[in-house]
């Protein structure tokens, strides 16, 4: 994996994009790029306040990071992305025009339980775990046509960061994908 690629950590709350998205980078010397910082302060705010986003809260979120992945393509700055994901339709808006053979999509697949017990243990974030039943409910895992790699999440982070990288740097890995529609 040579050339300038993106690759989407996706899923819900307490799945490890972070922590994995953090991992991967650095064993590929890429620019990691968290979600939730390009959140605006107004939606920080409502999941603070135990409100669940709606579209229209996502739309400009959704912007920032399809324009940031954009720019770091154009800028040859390959990019591990961390971001929730949940609905086929943000993952379109993401890549909509970005080259399919740059993007790679991995979904972080857990068990409510699992989500639930990690997120109960995580302080110092703004998305409370009351929240993940509407995180659960309004996920659409991807599709065949979707082309992702799908890791179940209750592995260590070392191992699920190999299973990525064998992945990853297998002939031709995730590199099918069809262009998204808008």
């Amino acid at each position: 994996m040579t050339r300038p690629a993106i690759i989407l950590l996706m899923g819900a709350s307490g799945s490890g994009k972070t922590t994995l998205g953090q991992a991967l980078a650095r064993e590929l010397g890429w620019h990691f790029a968290d979600a939730d910082d390009f959140h605006s302060p107004a939606n920080i705010a409502k999941m603070q306040a135990g409100h669940p986003l709606d579209d229209s809260d996502r739309a400009p979120w959704l912007a920032a990071l399809r324009h940031h992945l954009a720019q770091s393509l154009a800028e040859a700055r390959p990019t591990v992305l961390a971001c929730s994901a949940l609905k086929k339709g943000y993952r379109q808006r993401l890549l909509c025009g970005l080259p399919p053979h740059a993007v790679h999509l991995v979904y972080l697949r857990g068990s409510r339980d699992l989500l639930a017990t990690r997120l109960a243990a995580r302080t110092n974030h703004f998305m409370p775990a009351a929240l993940l039943d509407s995180q659960l409910d309004a996920l659409e895992e991807p599709g065949p046509e979707e082309n992702a790699l799908v890791l179940d999440i209750a592995p260590p982070p070392a191992e699920l960061v190999s299973q990525m990288l064998k992945a990853l740097r297998a002939p031709n890995a995730l590199s099918h994908r069809p262009p998204p529609t808008t």
